[in-house]
């Protein structure tokens, strides 16, 4: 878990580790399976799950939180340019986590990792007798859940913000795709608000100018810290 400087007299920051709460629940779900399969089946159980493959619903979690271990490496790679970051972070009242919130002069930015395979890409569907919307497709399936998703998760951090006197602090969502087939030349985009794109593009868009300087920076950091524990 990485450790953030403190300004002069504040407690130290603990940045969270990256995909620990996902890492935690694969784990948890294997063991699962695997004290059913050793109870059920007392002599074989251990061969059974050596020829066996584990449910996808199991596996999603492990590939999930490598997806996450991944982009925080990246984003902890920004600090010496003035990149705040926190890791695996927890919605108060809630069972659900941020995997990322990066503050830099930018502002906030509240990045859901996604580690699928297949193309992003948005569709408009609709028009002439029902409502025109634009869907996220990844690899040919509908995805939009997932801008539906990140909304929420810019929505507490707004509010959070706001309670604490920064309603003028940008906030941006991002849904970023680890391993997604990008084309060579353009790829990245915007729907309904959020921002579609891989990591390095991320980091772009985090290390551009704005308006934040460095002790607010520092402040807004550590009120997120402080709104969304670590999961």
């Amino acid at each position: 878990m990485e450790v953030s400087p403190p300004e002069s007299g504040q407690p130290e920051i603990a940045s969270g580790k990256a995909g620990g709460s996902a890492r935690r629940e694969y784990e948890r779900r294997s063991t699962k399976r695997e004290e059913r399969v050793r109870a059920a089946h007392p002599r074989i159980g251990g061969f059974l799950l050596a020829i066996s493959e584990e449910p996808q619903s199991t596996r999603a979690w492990a590939v999930g939180a490598r997806g996450e271990a991944l982009l925080g490496k990246g984003l902890d790679g920004l600090a010496a340019k003035g990149v705040r970051v926190l890791h695996d972070r927890r919605i108060p009242r809630t069972r659900a986590n941020i995997d990322h919130l990066a503050v830099s002069s930018a502002g906030v930015f509240v990045i859901d990792a996604k580690r699928y395979s297949g193309r992003p890409s948005k569709r408009s569907v609709g028009g002439l007798f029902r409502p025109r919307v634009t869907l996220l497709m990844v690899g040919g399936r509908n995805q939009t859940k997932l801008v539906d998703g990140a909304h929420k998760q810019v929505d507490v951090v707004r509010s959070a913000l706001d309670a604490a006197g920064f309603a003028d602090v940008p906030v941006r969502g991002m849904l970023c795709f680890i391993e997604a087939s990008w084309p060579l030349i353009g790829g990245s985009f915007v729907i309904d608000g959020i921002d579609v794109l891989w990591p390095k593009k991320a980091a772009e868009h985090l290390l551009a100018p704005g308006t934040l300087d460095e002790a607010m920076t520092d402040r807004v950091h550590r009120t997120l810290a402080t709104a969304f524990p670590t999961a």
